[in-house]
């Protein structure tokens, strides 16, 4: 991410997967580390299962733009939430998907990692925070901000009584099997 003037970033799937959540503990890391960047979100009506996507603007300039114009990164946990943001995806993009949520991965000029993020979540103890572990293996795969950073926005965004599966959801990500792109 060093050099960067502008990196998009968007966590898609379906309402109640927690990506608005998840993308409020990303923007609260990165202000941790001192960078600029804005969030926004949308959801359909069906809050919970209708597509839902939140995106930040990591830039270097506070009068850029502060909607996506070309994805540099997306985790997407539901098949609707890849296909629905693949026409935004730049070629050479990182794209993770849940290996079990996103039945068909897209194919195109993008390093995707088809990862278990949802198996994970389960194994950990709670299905819920498959949202936490896509946010570890993001910043992992792409340095947009340090574990560290990560775990602290995640203390300070959800309630104490979830810390500790938190943590444990950042530490998965960052150490999630199969980190290798897929193809």
């Amino acid at each position: 991410m060093t050099g960067m003037e502008r990196t998009e970033i968007r966590l898609a799937g379906s309402g109640g997967q927690g990506l608005i959540l998840g993308m409020q503990i990303l923007f609260r890391a990165l202000g941790l580390e001192g960078k600029r960047a804005a969030q926004s979100q949308s959801y359909e009506p069906t809050s919970r299962g209708g597509y839902c996507y939140s995106d930040l603007i990591l830039a270097s300039d506070p009068s850029d733009y502060p909607l996506v114009t070309g994805l540099d990164m997306i985790a997407a946990l539901s098949q609707v939430g890849i296909d629905r943001s693949l026409p935004f995806i730049k070629p050479g993009a990182l794209v993770i998907v849940d290996e079990r949520l996103v039945e068909t991965p897209p194919t195109g000029p993008f390093k995707l990692h088809v990862l278990p993020l949802s198996q994970r979540a389960a194994a950990i103890g709670s299905p819920r925070i498959a949202n936490i572990i896509a946010l570890g293996a993001l910043a992992r795969l792409s340095g947009v901000c340090g574990k560290d950073s990560l775990e602290t926005a995640v203390c300070l965004e959800t309630p104490p009584k979830f810390a500790e599966l938190n943590i444990a959801a950042v530490r998965a990500g960052f150490a999630i099997e199969r980190l290798a792109p897929a193809g």
